[in-house]
């Protein structure tokens, strides 16, 4: 017995405004980092610029994902597009394989050569500034809609842009130390720079294999537990659950009374998917019914 998709119309189109509202704020705080970078030379301004591109990307790759992983089953994706978020998310890190190793590249490169501290004006500073302010409240708004609407694509993006507002800290700090005469500064926090993005990566690769692989989304324990607790039902065994995205499935055997109409047995099976539905919050559940 399956239920029907449970993300509606509404919160789809509404985690697409926040998200296209989003990728113009991005974009403004990557450009203006990168023409700080350009009139600096900081590649630490550099790989800041780059790790904030990839909040850009992500809000691209997430109003592709919704419009794809909104869809409901056909006959070629018989459980529906969910995993397609997950597949972008690994995009992602390729992406910011490459970044890390071109930034820790170019940083090892200047620490083993002589350079010039490097010198920032106000303007540039003030702009630098000005991208971190923007940068904490992208990230407060799209956590408070991601709570709103449930969304765990909005609230894994903030958590990203949270990071992003750490490292353009970082950043800053290692400019004022580059002004004040300290040349292996701007290097040195290049690749602090390179290692959170690093973790960041990494954060996003530990997140979407579970659902690549289709670990399990619940203890079997959990839900044998729920499903016994149904009138009517005298085991549940062959238990199964994964996730996609923001959707659990699972797929049991409940045990009935030899007895039992295909009626009664088939109002037994409803009370099991609508207690799942309540009680764990599954939204695709499939109940096979045995007599005992």
């Amino acid at each position: 017995m399956n239920n029907p998709p449970s993300l509606g119309t509404d919160r789809n189109d509404a985690i697409r405004r926040v998200l296209q509202g989003l990728l113009f704020a991005n974009i403004a705080v990557v450009l203006v980092k990168l023409v700080v970078s350009w009139s600096t030379g900081s590649l630490a301004v550099l790989g800041d610029a780059i790790h904030s591109s990839v909040d850009a990307l992500n809000n691209v790759l997430g109003l592709a994902v919704m419009r794809v992983a909104s869809k409901g089953p056909d006959a070629e994706h018989p459980y529906g597009h969910a995993k397609f978020e997950s597949l972008g998310a690994l995009l992602v890190v390729v992406f910011l394989s490459v970044t890390i190793f071109e930034l820790m590249k170019g940083a090892i490169g200047r620490l083993t050569r002589p350079t010039q501290a490097l010198q920032v004006d106000t303007t540039q500073g003030a702009l630098l500034a000005l991208t971190l302010l923007i940068n904490i409240w992208v990230s407060w708004y799209e956590t408070r809609a991601g709570r709103r609407l449930k969304s765990e694509l909005l609230l894994a993006d903030a958590a990203h842009t949270r990071v992003d507002v750490f490292i353009t800290a970082a950043v800053i700090v290692g400019l004022i130390l580059s002004n004040l005469g300290h040349a292996w500064a701007d290097s040195v926090l290049a690749l602090v720079v390179s290692l959170l993005i690093a973790r960041v990566g990494f954060q996003i690769f530990r997140r979407s294999m579970p659902t690549l692989v289709d670990e399990r989304a619940l203890e079997g324990g959990t839900i044998q537990q729920v499903a016994e607790g149904v009138p009517g039902v005298m085991s549940a065994y062959a238990i199964r659950s994964r996730t996609a995205a923001d959707v659990r499935f699972a797929e049991l055997t409940i045990a009935v009374d030899g007895r039992e109409n295909v009626a009664a047995a088939h109002r037994i099976a409803d009370q099991v998917e609508q207690r799942l539905r309540d009680n764990l919050e599954v939204q695709e559940i499939v109940v096979h019914v045995e007599p005992c």
